[in-house]
């Protein structure tokens, strides 16, 4: 069944278009002057997904490789900078802002897909999304068009579409699996309704396109043990107590933060209200486009744990419906007011910390958003300045993030460090799984640390080791970095015979 007004567009249509356009354009040139002058330095996983571009492959250990290779696209255009580092974020969210606009007017009419579209690029999520790269990015972009290619495809003579909902949701697999979860809201959608049904013979065409585009990265995994569908399994695992409420009025808590408060506001009561704000198709298309996938993360939450950004998809198809259902009960002003309360929000998130020190206060850092950002540059700086000291000796670290940051901010880059593993056996990370610790043994290595509880069966397997060097990099606002450091001499092997001696 179609539906939606597909008439000529109107002068006012086109005006809306135009206005879509130049709002999203704005806000998308202020987070590109933030990502080129506020001076955030990478976060660890971000300088873990720049070593990965250095080696495009079809896969990782944690991810599928969209967000390495685009990655490797703009440093290789723009150089290896933070902020080239990061650029494809907000340009992703910019053109998904721009199709969230056409997937509202093709349901709706210009008018919602105008505030659907200031809505989407405004929110709290997709304002961290696009100052940071990760795959949430690219995925939001791949369901966005997929769920447009799906509106589409079941007009008459929209079967080509189905091309289009089979790309998308195949590049939307190789940036984040959580792509399946599109795949599974669009079963869901043509089983409930009847009418719908005479289209499941090419959405599983569709499907299988899908699948055949994402393959590369299901044989790479088939050549490393699975490793990362054992990764994200383990992410869902329950590793305490079977219920946990805490931890899903936590995660319910946090989707107030990224969806914005009215946002989910609204989102909640359409969901409670579901019999009469779902009534007509176009509303239960987006409904089950998000409903299912927020609730499954909330049983998530509920049986072990669940991060915020886990429902980030949800929110595609979740501000259509919030727009449409706000406009259509004469409520467009909440919409004014959730776009300009979410952008106040990440104009304090992004500069306030900053603001008030420029002003002479110090507020502690728990207050600031940006924290985890903070410190890595400086880090960078004293490690390289220690291994400097020690020109034949490779750079060790007992922790990921750590070792991550450090080959990117250290100088020359320490592309031969390695990871302690002491259990070589255990692949825990990219650093484990390429390691080859065999080839450095009879090597000296330089040790940055944050664990004391581990370094002593660090120095075990080494023949000597020289005195600590402590390095501490303040936070601001009281906190700091604490790390040791020490030169270690002749590396023995994880385990005894190892190096021969």
């Amino acid at each position: 069944m179609a539906f939606g007004n597909h008439a000529a567009k109107s002068v006012s249509d086109e005006r809306y278009w135009f206005y879509a356009v130049n709002a999203v354009f704005v806000v998308t040139v202020l987070r590109l002057a933030w990502l080129a002058y506020g001076g955030a330095d990478l976060y660890p996983d971000e300088a873990q997904y720049w070593l990965w571009s250095l080696h495009p492959a079809f896969g990782y250990y944690s991810k599928p490789p969209v967000v390495a290779w685009l990655i490797a696209l703009t440093t290789h255009v723009f150089g290896d900078s933070e902020g080239a580092i990061r650029l494809s974020a907000p340009l992703l969210h910019f053109a998904a802002a721009l199709v969230v606009f056409r997937v509202a007017e093709r349901l709706y009419d210009a008018r919602t897909g105008f505030w659907s579209a200031l809505l989407y690029v405004t929110l709290p999520g997709v304002s961290a999304s696009a100052a940071l790269i990760s795959t949430d990015a690219p995925l939001l972009l791949c369901w966005a068009v997929a769920l447009y290619a799906f509106v589409r495809a079941r007009e008459a003579g929209g079967e080509r579409w189905w091309w289009a909902v089979g790309i998308a949701a195949g590049f939307g697999l190789l940036s984040k699996y959580a792509m399946a979860y599109w795949l599974a809201s669009a079963l869901i959608y043509l089983l409930v309704f009847c009418d719908e049904r005479r289209h499941l013979g090419r959405f599983f065409l569709a499907t299988g396109l899908a699948l055949l585009i994402y393959a590369p990265n299901f044989v790479w995994n088939a050549q490393h043990g699975f490793v990362s569908y054992h990764h994200t399994g383990e992410n869902a695992e329950s590793h305490g107590a079977l219920f946990n409420p805490s931890h899903l009025l936590e995660f319910v808590g946090s989707q107030f933060a990224v969806f914005g408060p009215i946002g989910f506001a609204a989102l909640l009561l359409i969901a409670f209200k579901a019999r009469r704000a779902l009534t007509s198709r176009p509303a239960a298309l987006l409904a089950i486009f998000a409903l299912p996938t927020l609730a499954m993360m909330m049983v998530v939450s509920f049986i072990t744990h669940a991060e915020p950004n886990w429902a980030a998809p949800v929110y595609v198809s979740a501000a259509i419906l919030v727009c449409a259902w706000l406009l259509g009960g004469g409520h467009g002003r909440w919409i004014a007011a959730a776009v300009a309360i979410d952008l106040l929000a990440s104009v304090v998130v992004f500069t306030g910390y900053d603001a008030a020190r420029a002003a002479g206060y110090s507020p502690p850092a728990r207050y600031d958003a940006l924290h985890r950002l903070r410190g890595w540059h400086r880090l960078g700086i004293a490690i390289g300045g220690i291994l400097a000291q020690h020109p034949n000796a490779l750079l060790l670290s007992d922790d990921r993030e750590d070792l991550a940051v450090l080959m990117y901010y250290v100088h020359p880059h320490p592309f031969d460090a390695l990871k302690w593993n002491g259990d070589s056996r255990q692949i825990n990370d990219q650093f484990d799984l390429e390691a080859h610790p065999e080839a450095d043994v009879g090597r000296d290595f330089v040790l940055v640390s944050h664990h004391p509880e581990n370094i002593q069966r660090v120095l075990n397997r080494f023949a000597a080791a020289g005195p600590v060097q402590h390095v501490i990099i303040p936070l601001g606002g009281g906190t700091s970095r604490d790390y040791v450091a020490r030169f270690l001499h002749d590396f023995k092997g994880y385990r005894p015979g190892e190096g021969g001696h």
